[in-house]
This record gives structure tokens, C-alpha cells and sequence, in this order.
């Protein structure tokens, strides 16, 4: 029968680590030849599942992405995990790990000389702890991406190369052609109103001024070096003149005991 006590119900509530989070991955996509990129947030774990398990630099599909991925080709250039740790080519995990890292590594930028420090890393295989992955498109698909690969949202290249080897290059100039007339200049508002032209100054360029301080080089060796004969030889007959008189004067003493 009814004790006349009221019962309570408790509802078990799980800890917070397993409850479902909802998911959430930001992705940034390049695109070189434009100069553009563009971050999407992707929400649905399907999309990203054939991204996972894949290492940095490796080419792959981007259609999980949608419709307008479709034929699009790219490459895994990076990406950071939820604490704001960088990937780290060639640590094969999906964890973090601590190196020492020095001048010339990757993820880490020396203060001082010779400086070394022990930093966390994450590895380069793509797993769900990602923030954000980082992306390169290497070829295009059917249709373009509006403000990625469409021509309206190209930026034009602000920078251009400074060496006139590699200027050359790029224009595919000869020897006769002037690259002073190829180099990248970019127009510059001043604070007066006034409109300035800005260019690099060009890199181991050879005009007729360098040609003739390498003459004048070459000549003022070739004068040192006709110098440093010239005192040499005077050198030499300066000394066998001064040998044979000390010769001579040993030899006149000699006769002079003698007599």
C-alpha cells in the first residue's frame, strides 16, 4: 500500500566530456593564382571524414566540400588545433608533441643568435581536434567559386621579383631586352594629394656604369700585379748587388792577412 511518502526522481545528467558537442571546423582555401582565399565553417563531420588520416602536402578532392567542389583538386598546406597549435610537417601523429626547434625549422622564430627552445607541435595527419584546416586549390573544376577562383575577386600581384635574372624569367625576356621597363611599379598616394610611382631598385643589373667599375677593378689589379713584379725584380738585383760587394769585401780581407 501507499506510505503516504512522496518518491523524488533523480535524473542522471552525464559529465560535461560526454555530452555531444556540436561540431565545427573552419576551413581556409587558397587559391595562388588569384591571391585569394576564403574561410567557410563547415558543421557537418561527413563533409570532412574523407580529409582525415590524410598528411600535410597530400592532393586529394575537395567535392565532400558540395556541388561546387566538384573537380577541384587540392592540397592539405596546414592547419591548427583548438589551442591555436600549428601542424608540423613530418611529426606523424595526431597528438601534440614538444620539440626543440632552432633557426630554420618551421613553427618556430629565433629571437636570438643561436637560440634554440622546446616548443608543442601538433602533428601533420588531419583529425576532428582541428580549429581550422588550411587548404590549397592546385587545379580547378567545372564551375568557379565565387570570391576565390572568379576573375572579379583577383588581386592583383602588389609585389613583383627584384633580381633581373629572375624578372627575366618571368617575362621571358632575352639579353638585348631593357628590364627596366618590366619591373612591377605600383602608383602611391602622398599626404598632399600628390601621385608618386614606386619600383624596387633592380637586383645584379648590369649597365655600362657596372661594366666600367669592373674595368677600372680589373685594371687596378692588373697594375698591382705588374707592381709587385717590377719591386720584386728590383728587390732581387738590389740583393745580389749587395751579396757580391760583401763577397768582395771578404775576399779583400783575405788577401790583405795573407800579404
Amino acid at each position: 500500500g501507499d506510505s503516504g511518502h512522496e518518491t523524488s526522481v533523480v535524473l542522471f545528467r552525464p559529465p560535461s566530456h560526454a555530452r555531444r558537442r556540436s561540431f565545427s571546423m573552419k576551413i581556409n582555401i587558397s587559391f595562388p593564382a588569384t591571391g585569394c582565399q576564403k574561410l567557410i565553417e563547415v558543421d557537418d563531420e561527413r563533409k570532412l571524414r574523407p580529409f582525415y588520416e590524410k598528411r600535410m602536402s597530400h592532393q586529394m578532392t575537395a567535392e565532400s566540400l558540395g556541388d561546387e567542389w566538384k573537380g577541384y583538386l587540392v592540397r592539405i598546406s596546414g592547419g591548427n588545433d583548438k589551442q591555436g597549435f600549428p601542424m608540423k610537417q613530418g611529426v606523424l601523429t595526431t597528438g601534440r608533441v614538444r620539440l626543440l626547434l632552432s633557426k630554420g625549422h618551421s613553427c618556430y622564430r629565433p629571437r636570438r643568435t643561436g637560440e634554440r627552445k622546446r616548443k608543442s607541435v601538433r602533428g601533420c595527419i588531419v583529425g576532428p581536434d582541428l580549429a581550422v584546416l588550411n587548404l590549397l586549390v592546385t587545379q580547378t573544376g567545372e564551375s568557379e567559386v565565387v570570391g576565390l577562383t572568379d576573375e572579379a575577386s583577383a588581386q592583383p600581384a602588389r609585389l613583383g621579383p627584384k633580381r633581373a635574372n629572375h624578372i627575366r624569367q618571368l617575362f621571358n625576356l632575352t639579353k638585348e631586352d631593357d628590364v627596366r621597363k618590366y619591373v612591377m611599379s605600383r602608383e602611391v598616394k602622398q599626404k598632399n594629394g600628390k601621385t608618386t610611382t614606386k619600383r624596387p631598385k633592380i637586383q645584379r643589373l648590369i649597365t655600362p656604369k657596372t661594366l666600367a667599375r669592373k674595368r677600372a677593378r680589373m685594371a687596378a689589379k692588373e697594375a698591382q700585379r705588374v707592381k709587385s713584379i717590377k719591386e720584386a725584380e728590383a728587390y732581387e738585383a738590389l740583393r745580389s748587388k749587395r751579396l757580391a760587394e760583401r763577397k768582395e769585401r771578404k775576399s779583400s780581407r783575405k788577401s790583405s792577412r795573407k800579404e
